[in-house]
């Protein structure tokens, strides 16, 4: 059971990973996604900035000692992403790719909710002036 339990962690770690990262491209599609993709990075940035342990770290650590698993020192970037991701000893330029996609996802998501606002804008006005559903509800010519 703690076996299972210390691979559903690095398996939840991944997923975390993956969404705080590319999670903003979701958003183009489904924009509620945003503010938990915000909260995602942030909450990376920050595990990373200030060296806190992640508590999916502590889950996995825990889990593997009452399992007699070895343990792996250093947490999940260190065991399970660097020299798979990236090359080992390049985690600032891994860093700054990472910084890179997120602004990207989210300067695009931006982006398009300016366009849909504008395409929805130009088709109330167009109800308004050949009296469509968006109109003021008179009926139409």
């Amino acid at each position: 059971m703690f076996r299972a339990l210390a691979y559903a962690a690095a398996a939840t770690h991944y997923a975390f990973l993956a969404f705080g990262l590319l999670g903003g491209f979701l958003a183009w599609r489904w924009p509620r996604l945003i503010w938990w993709q915000v909260a995602g990075a942030l909450w990376l940035v920050l595990v990373v900035v200030a060296s806190l342990v992640c508590p999916l770290t502590w889950i996995e650590d825990r889990a593997r000692a009452h399992a007699g698993m070895a343990p792996k020192p250093g947490g999940f970037l260190h065991n399970y992403v660097e020299g798979v991701f990236y090359p080992a000893g390049h985690e600032r330029a891994a860093m700054i790719v990472a910084a890179a996609v997120v602004l990207i996802s989210w300067l695009g998501f931006i982006h398009i909710r300016a366009v849909r606002r504008t395409d929805g804008r130009a088709s109330r006005r167009y109800g308004e002036i050949h009296g469509g559903p968006h109109s003021s509800g008179e009926p139409g010519p």
